[in-house]
């Protein structure tokens, strides 16, 4: 599929985008955008968003302040099998293959063997930090940064993150993304939805960063 023409301003307000989804892992609002670039209103930033759409460079989520996704209409399964590796597509474009990872059991890395559900293989254009996997997204709780259910969360494997970036939490037994937010006397893990709770971690109990989420891909069921 040949890479649709874009305007200049187009290309800044695309790269505006994969730069704040890689600095906190989620797109930038409508306002945000307009303050960057200078415009008057909110508006005219959805004027050019809804031209990147119609490109099928971003997909735009309704009722969402930040529902902006990156899309690749170039992410292809390469194996259902794990384990398999093939070569990759699409020559002369610079490809990643990234491991989509399934369940975690506790106590193991994220990253075994066991977990890889299958393999991706993705553009690398469509990040501006390098992710080392894609984990698929369950449930609704980051909805409002634009993370929907049964979407792949491209994630960079880290044991450091910053206050108000969005993190892939390991909790016991339990793996989440959430945004980070530490305290003198605690963690807490914030959603994005005022429909679910924060997770707070005291000091002692069980608690490790993962990684970064470094951009989003859909889902779409047809790869």
């Amino acid at each position: 599929m040949p890479t649709p023409k874009l305007t200049p301003r187009q290309q800044q307000i695309l790269d505006c985008i994969q730069t704040a989804i890689a600095r906190t892992g989620a797109p930038p609002t409508r306002a945000e955008i307009a303050v960057q670039f200078g415009f008057k209103s909110a508006n005219a930033a959805e004027d050019h968003l809804q031209a990147l759409a119609r490109k099928s460079v971003i997909e735009l989520v309704s009722g969402t302040s930040r529902g902006i996704r990156l899309r690749s209409s170039a992410m292809r399964s390469l194996s259902a099998a794990r384990g398999t590796q093939l070569p990759l597509p699409l020559a002369g474009v610079t490809q990643l293959v990234l491991p989509l990872i399934g369940r975690v059991a506790a106590g193991s890395p994220i990253l075994a063997q066991a977990h890889i559900d299958t393999t991706y293989c993705v553009e690398s254009n469509l990040f501006q930090s390098k992710p080392d996997y894609l984990l698929k997204v369950r449930g609704m709780s980051m909805r409002d940064a634009g993370i929907l259910d049964g979407d792949l969360l491209a994630v960079q494997s880290t044991r450091e993150a910053r206050n108000g970036q969005l993190i892939v939490a390991r909790l016991g037994d339990d793996v989440t993304v959430k945004r980070l937010r530490r305290t003198a006397h605690s963690i807490e893990l914030l959603p994005d939805n005022p429909d679910y709770p924060s997770i707070t971690v005291r000091p002692g109990e069980p608690f490790e960063i993962e990684g970064l989420a470094v951009g989003l891909i859909r889902n779409s069921g047809q790869m």
